[in-house]
């Protein structure tokens, strides 16, 4: 047998305490790259921020707040509300839907958007749906910074009020200022 030109090295030779050093090096890079993270990414260019987006704004309470519905000798109940930040400035606006305290039938529905106003009352800012519509609102939800409804409604002044004839879909975005159905109308017969 012919020797290796090269003497035997004695690190060559993998022993437990190599593998333990090399897991102990591992963990600690692992656990310092968990430590050490990026800024978070935003989609406004550094410095082009004038105030950070409140996040701890409270969307604004239904309780106390007048409604542009007509009741007469009843009172406006909230039936639904939703929540959500609608026009994209980091303070969420709350979405209602209100009708009057009937004893029977199937009073009109409004959709009303409020906001928190400069003093501690909310304010009623956008109406959506108008209760001289005659319409009632079934599914009601606030996402994506929008509002969606699917309405029931009636194909004339014949139909009576407990029995709508007719469903349409909606849905509300805030663009330029102004609250805009986006959706269009598909209004189907029952």
């Amino acid at each position: 047998m012919q020797q290796p030109a090269v003497p035997e090295l004695a690190h060559t030779h993998t022993r437990p305490i190599h593998w333990v050093a090399t897991a102990t090096a591992l963990s600690a890079v692992v656990a310092l790259s968990s430590l050490l993270q990026p800024d978070p990414a935003t989609a406004v260019q550094a410095g082009t921020r004038t105030q950070p987006a409140p996040t701890t704004a409270k969307a604004p309470d239904t309780t106390g707040v007048d409604f542009p519905i007509e009741c007469g000798p009843t009172k406006a109940v909230v039936r639904k509300k939703a929540s959500g930040d609608l026009d994209g400035d980091g303070i969420p606006e709350t979405v209602a839907v209100v009708r009057c305290d009937a004893g029977s039938g199937t009073p009109p529905d409004g959709v009303y958007v409020l906001t928190q106003g400069t003093a501690t009352q909310p304010r009623v800012v956008a109406t959506l749906i108008n209760p001289k519509d005659r319409l009632t609102v079934q599914d009601f939800a606030v996402r994506d910074n929008a509002v969606t409804a699917t309405l029931l409604g009636y194909s004339s002044i014949d139909v009576p009020s407990c029995c709508p004839d007719l469903t349409d879909r909606a849905k509300w975005q805030w663009k330029n200022g102004a609250f805009v159905r986006s959706q269009p109308s598909e209004a189907r017969s029952l």
